[in-house]
């Protein structure tokens, strides 16, 4: 077979995902002739698809070494770059592809959507319509369009251009999940029953379904038929489930190994100077009202919300844990140091944000699990943990498909309970350990008495009583990236409250398996 026949049936294997096959044919070619920068450069897309990053970067970097002017290898390395959270070399590069030729709309779209990333929203949706400009058809630049004006809350112009994108292309299920978002259903309502019409398609690939099976589940929770919705839910849970490494056992593991860790620390021995700038960080289980807690503060004039920060995670994933281990040698070291390694690393990401205020909200749930770390690394933190009935948390994160690798636990209903449990526990860990250093905010106590827990968390931040904290759903500078856009930029609701008790004869597996 020819060669340039291979690389035609890899890059196929590429579009379908098959990233072993593709890498496994591509170490072939470059067997027999390593400088192949086509076949570099499709490696390398192969492991970034299985999140190898660091692998993809050799192969981007081969390939350009190769070829300086590359700029589909350049644009790669950037994206590559970009999931690593090192921004300023994405931006470099993403701009150096750019220099080469200003219409390259994969960089254009790729850059935006660093912007976004670092809610530079003007910025994004410039370079979006800039491609768009070149190209009016691009759907995925579309889809970014949409997604950056959803999360600002304007659901029109969002609307608008997935009706676009559903014009262009009817069977785009990334669309309509998007939109499904954006719409409170009713019975005979077009939509849904074009979206169950289109799950009939025999031709739908697995993840097609699954976005139709979450919108859909959606959709008849707001008609009341919760046998559908359940069904779909659960379909969409199950193809999920089959794709994702859920092992349940490491995250029993790492969780145990913080517990070690911390409870014979005492924390008063580490005397690590304080910023200029504050963190507050709003944490719990997913689903447990951080969007909502995040939106309230960061209403506050003298704070900006920066949303689900992933900058704290990578530091100390990256510098503290081994085989979801703590490595508590290395804590200790660094916690005795005179620098800062963690405070310093997540303030030069923070930085890249160009916050006007010094008081940052970071509403990352599962930060939960580095308490201990924010109170040694972050002197003068805040914490704020958000709780709320176990029942309704774990139904809400049953009820919806996370993309981060992180919540691979959130594709069963026996996985869910396992890692509640595991938060449940170590939670009442760091209650008793560090008791009047974390705030504890109370889904049903905000919705019921407003105004007073709505001040009690604003004085635990040290923060002058603002007002405009009673009105946080009009809070549009701090755009909302998670599941919860649509319901944060309403105000407070309590069709929320005991909504566990329309799943009780689906969901026995989980609520039976909570310890609380």
């Amino acid at each position: 077979m020819e060669l340039l026949e291979r690389l035609k049936i890899l890059n196929n294997h590429l579009q379908g995902k098959n990233y072993n096959k593709v890498i496994e044919g591509c170490n072939k070619v470059l067997k027999a002739n390593p400088n192949i920068p086509y076949a570099l450069n499709l490696c390398g897309l192969a492991q970034q698809g299985k999140n190898n990053f660091l692998l993809s970067i050799s192969f981007f970097t081969r390939a350009i070494n190769l070829e300086p002017r590359n700029i589909a290898a350049i644009n790669n390395l950037a994206n590559s770059y970009k999931f690593l959270t090192k921004i300023d070399l994405a931006e470099k590069l993403y701009l150096k592809a750019l220099a080469l030729d200003p219409n390259y709309i994969q960089a254009l779209n790729n850059y935006g959507n660093l912007k976004q990333q670092i809610g530079d929203f003007d910025s994004s949706i410039e370079l979006y319509l800039k491609a768009l400009n070149i190209n009016s058809k691009q759907k995925n630049i579309m889809f970014s369009l949409a997604s950056a004006y959803q999360e600002l809350g304007n659901f029109e112009k969002s609307k608008e251009i997935v009706d676009k994108i559903l014009f262009i292309e009817p069977s785009n299920t990334s669309a309509h999940k998007l939109l499904s978002g954006m719409i409170k259903y009713t019975k005979n309502n077009d939509h849904l029953i074009e979206m169950e019409n289109l799950l009939k398609d025999k031709s739908l690939r697995e993840e097609q379904i699954v976005d139709l099976s979450f919108a859909l589940g959606k959709a008849f929770e707001d008609i009341g038929d919760y046998e559908k919705a359940y069904k779909n839910l659960e379909r969409g849970n199950h193809i999920r489930k089959t794709k994702v490494n859920s092992n349940i056992n490491n995250q029993e593991k790492l969780f145990n190994s913080i517990i070690k860790t911390f409870e014979n620390i005492d924390f008063t021995s580490f005397k690590k100077k304080a910023k200029d700038k504050r963190i507050i960080f709003i944490c719990g289980m997913p689903r447990s009202g951080t969007t909502l807690v995040e939106q309230i503060i960061a209403s506050h004039k003298d704070v900006n919300g920066a949303g689900e920060l992933i900058y704290l995670q990578n530091s100390i994933e990256k510098n503290f844990v081994e085989d979801f281990k703590l490595n508590k040698q290395k804590i200790t070291e660094e916690a005795l140091s005179s620098k800062n390694l963690i405070e310093n690393e997540y303030l030069e990401l923070l930085d890249l944000h160009k916050y006007s205020s010094k008081i940052i909200t970071d509403k990352a749930p599962q930060n939960f699990r580095w308490i201990g770390l924010m109170k040694i690394f972050f002197p003068n933190c805040k914490i704020i943990h958000c709780n709320r009935d176990a029942k309704d948390n774990c139904l809400s994160i049953f009820k919806n498909n996370f993309p981060s690798t992180h919540m691979n636990w959130s594709f069963s209903q026996k996985d869910i309970a396992d890692y509640y449990n595991l938060y449940f526990k170590l939670m009442n860990f760091w209650n008793s350990k560090i008791p009047n250093e974390i705030y504890n905010a109370n889904y049903e106590n905000i919705v019921k008495d407003k105004e007073t827990e709505i001040k009690k968390i604003i004085q635990f931040c040290d923060l002058e009583w603002d007002p405009s904290c009673l009105n946080h759903h009009k809070n549009n500078k701090t755009p909302i990236s998670t599941v919860s856009v649509a319901q944060a930029r309403k105000p407070i609701y309590t069709s929320s409250l005991n909504s566990n008790n329309n799943y009780t004869k689906y969901l026995s597996e989980l609520f039976g398996a909570l310890n609380n």
